[in-house]
């Protein structure tokens, strides 16, 4: 499994990278435009992302922003809905505005912050991943 985490706090970085590498290949992302360059850079290799944690309140380049971007290449290539890259959306903000866009958007789960890791991982198994972390 390949994960990429794209997260702006350095410690919730390194945490949540440390608690996913049970599952398989983790890459991190200190920010949108970080994530979209390795997203990108996947897409190219034909060596694609099997999921990717996103935070929704990054610099330079904001987790719904990315969330738009990647629909749009995979609508772009093709990609059938089902063979998209499954996007867990994460954030401490407590507003339903930025969660509702973020599914508008295309996300697939969403996990709040500070993150629970058995709330991660059942979020990450209902997402057709036999993952024991």
């Amino acid at each position: 499994m390949k994960i990429l985490i794209a997260e702006d706090d350095r410690m919730s970085r390194t945490f949540l990278a440390k608690f996913l590498a049970p599952a398989g290949e983790v890459d991190v992302a200190q920010d949108g435009m970080e994530a979209l360059d390795f997203i990108m850079e996947a897409m190219k290799n034909h060596a694609q992302y099997d999921l990717l944690c996103l935070d929704i309140m990054m610099p330079k380049v904001d987790g719904l922003k990315v969330l738009k971007v990647v629909r749009a290449m995979e609508e772009q290539q093709g990609v059938p809905p089902e063979e998209h890259l499954p996007i867990i959306m994460m954030t401490a903000i407590a507003e339903s505005d930025y969660v509702d866009r973020a599914f508008e958007l295309g996300c697939d789960a969403y996990a709040s912050k500070p993150v629970e890791l058995n709330e991660l991982e059942e979020v990450i198994k209902s997402l057709g991943f036999d993952v024991k972390l």
